[in-house]
């Protein structure tokens, strides 16, 4: 500390010295100077005013330096010789200087705070009064905007209910509002974009619930008001109800209408009003309007709809030659999206890859793929439409629309896909030959294309049972392209063609890894599992698909029959309830569902689905046997012979239902038909037993001569059968050895023909329900 400590040389003058120096005659009185006295007690600067009084001091003469006394009568001097200012009684403004050091004239004791931070915050402004009526406006036009938002929210989530009921809210809260601002008579202007907003909203929300009068109502009232801008323009949504509402002319008036109300600087704004006029001409039938329409909107701005829809009008005239010019223009059409090679990684400017990064899929990236899909969608369509009419045969047509799109530069690459489309037409019209050589001539394309072409090449041979073929080109499609989850699908399909199922199971996986939409892999994949007989497994696979398809039939019948191989009948049961909702016509699924509730005891229910499956499909045998056995067991055998007479005629061939018929009769009571129609079995089948037999029994009940005879021909029917007999079990004996070795490859046979049918011989919707898909670019 005494580094910093510096002393005077004793030889040098001292700066301070004189200033304790004074004459002794100013230690007179000193004590009684009341002045003075206040001065010593206020040393920090806090000085008496100038008007306190003070007593003079007799027998004093004048003095060089005033006392305190002194310059209290004279008003206080600086040592600058200036005396202060803005001195008050009672209280002594400091000097400048002073203050500015961070000084004041407050008593010893109180802390330094030159920025008056211990008076603490400010305080809180002063609150509006709640109740006065311009508050009162405010707060109800705030909660009319939130009313407007939440119905404009709920419409967005698709509760349009909900939406009307905030838009009528708003409307009343705005109409008091309103009325409020009329009793303030404080001339403030109505908020007419409040009333605009409200009213807009509620008429877009009766039009989301189909209250079209209501809107059409609305809307009148916000065009009619003239205080509302560009109002006119909402004629377009009064034009789109009316075109809903199938009123065509005012659709067009109206749309007309709104067209006037737009500037012509507007372009994009009118083009869309006379797509609607041209729409609404094209449902009227009026073509030559709607070209005339079109045609304008082409030349003003064209688009890919208006070109798509241009071509339409003049395949309905028959115009040959406008549609090929039509094909040209929507060629032409600017997509104004960036080019691909904006997209393109820079392997030198990592800073460029990390923004590639975070736009490679941004919601504008999104807008361009569909803005370019739609558009290659529309001349996809559009080659479609016209190529069967611009040439003599489609194929020329094909072939022009190839030439041109080859021609374009935005859709190069559309070429291959037209061709194809041009060998699946070919397999619309059954040309499977060309369709199939269209298909190979893109063997040597580039990798995308090959492996689309020689997807659909396997996919067809897959189809005519050419196994082999269809292995060879799913192989050079999974060469063409390994992540084609379509040509993973037939390589397993093939495969499981060949009995490799457990190699089917890996493609199927494979695929699903590469695409995990692909339902075709995951619908093999659960038949592949119900193959080897992992039930539970399939079962998965069979309900992550209904997920995904909620509808599907044979999804649900699959879900429904393992559930029943799981003996799960519960479960079983409801699925086979929920297939019945989608399907209430398949006779199958009738069937199975009234053998389920047979099996549980459940006569009444199971009759009533065996009913309703024969109503649906009466040929079915198995059914008509079920019904007659159940009507029989009622003791109802008088209905049971419309089933058995039924199935005599579907086999005539077989004579157990005639017999039945007649067994019927007998047990009813009416012997004499049944006697009747044991006579034309035995005219039929004179060497069948069972008939000859009922007709002795029959004969000796009625009493009739012919029974001698019927017991005579019994006997020599029942040598006939014995001797058959024998001679049946001698060659049995006889194929015993050749027949085992053979037996094993037949069970097989039958049992995958089969497999998950228990009814067979009816024709409905599940016959193939355990076929493989196969998968078709």
């Amino acid at each position: 500390m005494m580094r910093n400590v510096h002393l005077v040389p004793e030889d040098e003058d001292d700066i301070y010295s004189g200033y304790n120096d004074y004459n002794p005659q100013f230690d007179e009185d000193i004590d009684n100077d009341e002045g003075f006295q206040q001065a010593v007690k206020t040393s920090h600067g806090r000085r008496p005013p100038p008007t306190a009084s003070v007593k003079p001091v007799l027998g004093a003469g004048p003095r060089p330096l005033g006392t305190a006394a002194q310059r209290m009568k004279t008003g206080m001097v600086s040592s600058m010789g200036r005396p202060t200012t803005g001195a008050q009684e009672g209280v002594a403004r400091p000097m400048t200087a002073v203050r500015a050091a961070g000084y004041s004239s407050a008593p010893r004791g109180m802390q330094f705070d030159p920025l008056n931070q211990a008076k603490g915050p400010a305080p809180p402004l002063e609150a509006k009064a709640e109740d006065s009526p311009e508050e009162k406006v405010k707060q109800l036009e705030k909660k009319v905007m939130e009313l407007v938002e939440e119905s404009c929210m709920a419409n967005s989530r698709a509760e349009f209910s909900l939406a009307l009921e905030k838009a009528k809210e708003a409307g009343r809260q705005e109409r008091q509002l309103v009325r409020q601002r009329e009793q303030l008579a404080s001339g403030e202007q109505i908020n007419l974009d409040l009333t605009y907003s409200v009213l807009f909203n509620l008429a877009n929300q009766y039009a989301a619930n189909e209250m079209y009068n209501e809107a059409l109502n609305t809307y009148t009232v916000i065009v009619k008001n003239k205080m509302f801008s560009n109002a006119g323009r909402l004629r377009v949504n009064m034009g789109n109800i009316y075109f809903k509402q199938r009123n065509y002319a005012k659709a067009i008036k109206f749309y007309r209408m709104a067209l006037d109300q737009v500037p012509t600087a507007h372009k994009e704004m009118r083009a869309r009003i006379m797509q609607n006029i041209a729409l609404v001409f094209i449902r009227m039938g009026q073509y030559s309007d709607a070209v005339t329409t079109l045609e304008h909107v082409m030349n003003e701005k064209p688009d890919f709809k208006s070109g798509f829809n241009l071509i339409l009008c003049y395949f309905a005239l028959g115009d040959r030659e406008k549609m090929k010019k039509t094909f040209q223009r929507l060629l032409n059409c600017a997509l104004n999206i960036d080019d691909e090679d904006k997209y393109l990684p820079h392997p030198d400017d990592k800073h460029y890859n990390m923004i590639l990064e975070v736009i490679r899929n941004d919601t504008l990236r999104q807008m361009e793929r569909e803005k370019k899909t739609y558009a290659e969608k529309c001349i996809m369509a559009a080659a479609k439409v016209i190529a069967p009419a611009i040439e003599s045969s489609f194929a020329a047509g094909y072939d022009w629309c190839v030439e041109q799109v080859k021609t374009s530069p935005s859709f190069l690459e559309m070429a291959n896909d037209l061709e194809i489309n041009k060998a699946i037409m070919y397999l619309k019209q059954k040309d499977f030959n060309q369709a199939v050589e269209t298909l190979k001539s893109f063997e040597k394309k580039d990798s995308k294309v090959a492996s689309t072409a020689a997807t659909n090449l396997s996919f067809l041979y897959f189809l005519e049972n050419e196994i082999g073929q269809a292995d060879k080109y799913a192989e050079v499609a999974m060469t063409a392209d390994r992540y084609n989850p379509s040509a993973l699908v037939n390589k397993g399909n093939c495969v499981f063609m060949q009995g490799e199922h457990e190699r089917a199971r890996e493609f199927y996986q494979e695929a699903l890894r590469n695409d995990s939409t692909c339902t075709e892999a995951l619908y093999n994949l659960g038949l592949t599992y119900k193959k080897i007989g992992r039930l539970e497994d399939s079962l998965d696979c069979f309900l992550k698909l209904h997920a995904i398809l909620r509808n599907s039939a044979q999804v649900i019948y699959q879900i429904a029959d393992l559930y029943d191989l799981l003996e799960d009948t519960a479960q079983a049961t409801e699925w086979f309830m929920q297939l019945i909702g989608v399907v209430p016509t398949d006779a199958f699924v009738l069937a199975r569902l009234g053998e389920i509730y047979d099996n549980e005891g459940d006569k009444t229910q199971a009759f009533q689905y065996h009913y309703e499956s024969f109503r649906y499909f009466p040929s079915n045998i198995e059914i008509i046997e079920w019904l007659g056995a159940y009507y029989i067991d009622s003791q109802f055998c008088e209905k049971a012979i419309h089933y058995f007479e039924r199935a005599a005629v579907i086999q005539p061939s077989q004579v157990k239902w005639q017999l039945m018929v007649a067994s019927c009769h007998r047990r009813s009571g009416n012997y004499q038909q049944a006697l009747e129609t044991y006579k034309e079995i035995h005219s039929k089948f004179p060497e069948n037993v069972e008939c000859l037999r009922f007709l002795v029994r029959l004969c000796n009940d009625l009493g009739l001569k012919e029974a001698q005879d019927y017991a005579t021909k019994l006997k020599k029917a029942e040598k006939a059968r014995e001797l058959r007999e024998q001679q049946d079990g001698s060659h049995r004996g006889d194929r015993a050895s050749s027949g085992s070795r053979r037996g094993s490859g037949r069970g097989i046979r039958e049992h995958s023909a089969g497999s998950g049918l228990k009814h067979k011989g009816s024709l409905n919707l599940f016959m193939l329900h355990n076929i493989i898909i196969g998968s078709f670019s």
